[in-house]
């Protein structure tokens, strides 16, 4: 979606976390969650300042990967480069197992479970040195600042989260799909 990548480019705090995670070389490497959101829904509120971001959630997707505290050298890597930044790293071909699901295929398909269909979005910087964003369901109910309940996870996640992360104060003109997509 070029408006994320046109949006993320003139954002030098989210180009330096991009570059910092894209230096650790992590296999399907991609800042998502509130990262990308969080961003989306400060432009469409024309906020001046950005939402103070809680976490930078960094995912990958690494099948062979044997130590399952690889993520803690990840995030100490990037305390160390940024140490501003709340980072956490999880390798998205393990997180199945904490969640009951069955085995993740990819980095899309482990988004695709998450509590909100506008929080599975993701950007990364390729070694073309490009940016890339991509997202489970799209990008129509982001931009149509709508937050929606995923299927595959109970609805009282998601509206525990709705509630905890206080999105409708922050964003007031976001709108609650009640029903599942």
């Amino acid at each position: 979606m070029q408006t994320i990548i046109d949006w993320i480019q003139e954002d030098a705090l989210r180009m330096q976390a991009i570059k910092a995670v894209h230096s650790l070389n992590l296999p399907s490497g991609y800042l998502a969650a509130g990262f990308v959101r969080n961003m989306v829904w400060d432009r469409l509120h024309h906020k001046e300042n950005a939402t103070p971001l809680n976490d930078v959630d960094v995912i990958y997707f690494n099948e062979n990967e044997t130590d399952e505290l690889a993520y803690l050298a990840y995030e100490a890597t990037l305390n160390a480069l940024m140490p501003s930044l709340n980072w956490q790293v999880r390798n998205q071909a393990r997180i199945h197992t904490r969640n009951g699901d069955q085995p993740y295929r990819d980095i899309l398909d482990a988004m695709s479970f998450w509590p909100e269909q506008e929080t599975a979005v993701a950007v990364r910087l390729t070694d073309d040195g490009v940016l890339e964003c991509v997202s489970s369901f799209g990008f129509e109910s982001l931009f149509a600042l709508k937050i929606t309940p995923n299927s595959k996870r109970e609805f009282t996640i998601y509206q525990q989260r709705v509630l905890q992360k206080n999105w409708l104060n922050i964003w007031p003109k976001l709108t609650l799909t009640k029903n599942f997509q």
